[in-house]
């Protein structure tokens, strides 16, 4: 991570968009946060936000780039893909994935969508307890 003038330290990596580098991403965050006692839920949220770029974006077969910052008593992550048709689908309350899995962990209030067609940044901040 880099030292920022401000205390917190930030990191960024960029991937292809396949299947496989979900794990990647996921295991090169869990490097960074080790140690960090939010690390197990920044490692599920990368991953659900990393497959959901794969899958979801056009992201699939380019890239999606992930960015993690240690602030003062928060996480913030962040999934920038290539962006694409957004089709938000109905909760299925019988098998909670991808947004479901974040809004259920860290509440509605801690992360958004931000973008559009032409590219998006879903974010996440999570306190640090």
């Amino acid at each position: 991570m880099q030292q920022l003038t401000t205390g917190a330290r930030e990191w960024a990596g960029t991937f292809s968009g396949t299947h496989r580098q979900v794990a990647y991403a996921r295991h090169a965050v869990a490097g960074i946060l080790a140690g960090c006692p939010r690390a197990d839920d920044a490692c599920l949220i990368v991953s659900e936000l990393a497959t959901n770029a794969v899958l979801h974006s056009g992201s699939r077969g380019q890239s999606f780039t992930v960015r993690a910052e240690i602030h003062r008593g928060y996480l913030r992550i962040e999934v920038e893909d290539l962006g694409g048709f957004w089709n938000p689908r109905p909760r299925d309350t019988g098998r909670p994935h991808g947004l479901d899995v974040i809004d259920a962990l860290i509440g509605p209030d801690n992360w958004g969508v931000d973008g559009n067609q032409a590219g998006r940044v879903v974010w996440c901040r999570l306190e640090l307890r």
